[in-house]
C-alpha cells in the first residue's frame, strides 16, 4: 500500500504541482485548501505525512500543526512546512510548533520528494521501534510474572512461622533480592530422634536457579528416600555425607547447567550429637554457651561438579548451644560498591546477642545490615537460620 500524503496550500497552482510530484513518485495525494479542511482531511484520511503551507487565511500553518500535535490520533504524523518565509526565526518557529522539516518556496520538486521520502522512512523506523518496544514490554511483563511466581514458590519452601521441632528453638531471616535467586533452607524431623537442618544456594539468579532450588528441596524431603532410608527398626536418618553424595549424583551440572553450595546437618536430639557436611558453602557456626563461636568446616566441594568425596564432621551440643546457617548474601552485602558486610561484623552480631532470644538475634542482624547498607538494595538473597538446642525431650 502506497503512503498517503496530505497537501495543504491555499494556492490552487501549488496544490496541483505538489500533487503531481507526489503521485508520480507512487504516493497517494489528499488535498486541502485551508486549515479547517486540513484538520478534517487528517482525521478522515489518516495520512502518513502532511505538507503544510504556513501562510493561509483563517488558521495558519502554525495553528494547524499545533492542533495536529494536540490530537493523540494524529500527533505522530510528520509535518513538513512550506513557506516563502526563509528567515531562521521563521524556521525555528515552525520546528518549535512540532514540524519535522521545512521547505522554502519556491520549492524544487527533487527537494520536496527527497524530504518526503526521508520523513516517511523515519516514520517507518519509528513505528517499527514502537512495535518492537511493545513486544519487549510484553515479554518483560511475562518474565516478571514468571519471576514473581518463582519467588512465591521459593518463599513457600522456607520454614513456616509456626514450625515446632522437639528439643529445638528456631528463628530465621529471609530477605529476597530484587532478582529471584536460589536460596533454600529448612529444618525438618527425619525420625523419632533425628532432625535435619540444611541451607543451599544455587549459583546464578532467575527462574532456573529458583527451580533447581525447589527441586533440591523436594529431594531433601523425608518422603523422597534420600535423607531417610529403611532400617530394621523403622526409618533411619541418612548421614550427611551420604546425602551429599546422593545430591551429587542426582544434580550433575550437565542436567541444569547449575551447581549449588550447601550445608547439611543432622542432630540426634536425645544426645545432642551433631553430624554435618558442607559443600563449599559458608561454614555453619556453632555458638557455644560461653559466647565462643566455632566454625564447622568438614565437607567437600560444590554439589554438581563431581570434584570429590564429602567428609563428615561431628560436634556435641549442650543445652543452650546455638547453630547458625547462612548464605553468602549476608557477608558479601555491599561488595559491589565497596567493603562488604563481612564475616567480622556478622560474628560481632552473633557474639553481642548471645544472651538474647533467637528472635532478637534475627532482628539485630536485620538492623545491622540496614545500618551498614544505608538503603543499598540487596543484590543476593539474605538467608539466615538460627537454632538453639534445648536438650532431650520426653
Amino acid at each position: 500500500m502506497s503512503s498517503k500524503i496530505l497537501i495543504v496550500d491555499d494556492a490552487f497552482f501549488n496544490r496541483k504541482i505538489l500533487a503531481s510530484i507526489i503521485t508520480k513518485a507512487g504516493f497517494e495525494a489528499v488535498l486541502a485548501c485551508n486549515g479547517g479542511e486540513a484538520l478534517l482531511g487528517a482525521r478522515m484520511a489518516q495520512p502518513d505525512l502532511v505538507l503544510l503551507d504556513v501562510m493561509m487565511p483563517g488558521k495558519d500553518g502554525y495553528e494547524v500543526c499545533a492542533a495536529l500535535k494536540a490530537d493523540a490520533e494524529l500527533a505522530d504524523i510528520p509535518v513538513i512546512f512550506l513557506s516563502s518565509l526563509d528567515e531562521p526565526a521563521d524556521k525555528i518557529k515552525g520546528l518549535a510548533a512540532g514540524a519535522a522539516d521545512y521547505i522554502t518556496k519556491p520549492f524544487d520538486g527533487g527537494e520536496v520528494l527527497a524530504r518526503v521520502q526521508s520523513q516517511l522512512r523515519l516514520r517507518q523506523l519509528t513505528r517499527a521501534l514502537q512495535d518492537l518496544n511493545r513486544d519487549l514490554l510484553e515479554k518483560q511483563r511475562l518474565l516478571d510474572d514468571d519471576l514473581s511466581a518463582a519467588a512465591g514458590i521459593q518463599g513457600a519452601l522456607i520454614p513456616r512461622a509456626d514450625l515446632k521441632l522437639p528439643g529445638l528453638e528456631l528463628s530465621w531471616l529471609f530477605v529476597p533480592s530484587s532478582a529471584v535467586g536460589g536460596d533454600i533452607f529448612n529444618a525438618q524431623q527425619l525420625d523419632a530422634e533425628h532432625i535435619a537442618l540444611y541451607i543451599l544456594d544455587v549459583n546464578g539468579h532467575g527462574v532456573t536457579a529458583a527451580m533447581v532450588a525447589v527441586l533440591a528441596s523436594q529431594s531433601l524431603s523425608p518422603a523422597m528416600g534420600l535423607v531417610v532410608h529403611p532400617g530394621a527398626a523403622g526409618p533411619c536418618a541418612a548421614s550427611p555425607a551420604k546425602v551429599m553424595r546422593g545430591l551429587e549424583s542426582e544434580y550433575p551440572y550437565e542436567r541444569f547447567e547449575r551447581y549449588f553450595t550447601m550445608s547439611y546437618l543432622v542432630l540426634h536430639v536425645p544426645t545432642g550429637r551433631l553430624t554435618y557436611s558442607t559443600a563449599a558453602h559458608p561454614f555453619p557456626i556453632l555458638g557455644c554457651r560461653d559466647g565462643t563461636l566455632r566454625t564447622l568446616e568438614e565437607g567437600g566441594s560444590i554439589v554438581g561438579l563431581g570434584l570429590g568425596e564429602y567428609e563428615e564432621g561431628e560436634a556435641r551440643l549442650q543445652p543452650g548451644d546455638r547453630i547458625f546457617l547462612y548464605t553468602d548474601g549476608i557477608v558479601e552485602y555491599g561488595a559491589s560498591v565497596g567493603e562488604p558486610f563481612g564475616d567480622q561484623l556478622f560474628h560481632d552480631v552473633l557474639r553481642s546477642s548471645r544472651d538474647l532470644p533467637l528472635s532478637m538475634v534475627r532482628e539485630k542482624l536485620r538492623d545491622a545490615l540496614a545500618t551498614f547498607g544505608a538503603g543499598l538494595p540487596f543484590e543476593d538473597d539474605i538467608s539466615f537460620l538460627a537454632c538453639e538446642y534445648h536438650g532431650p525431650t520426653d
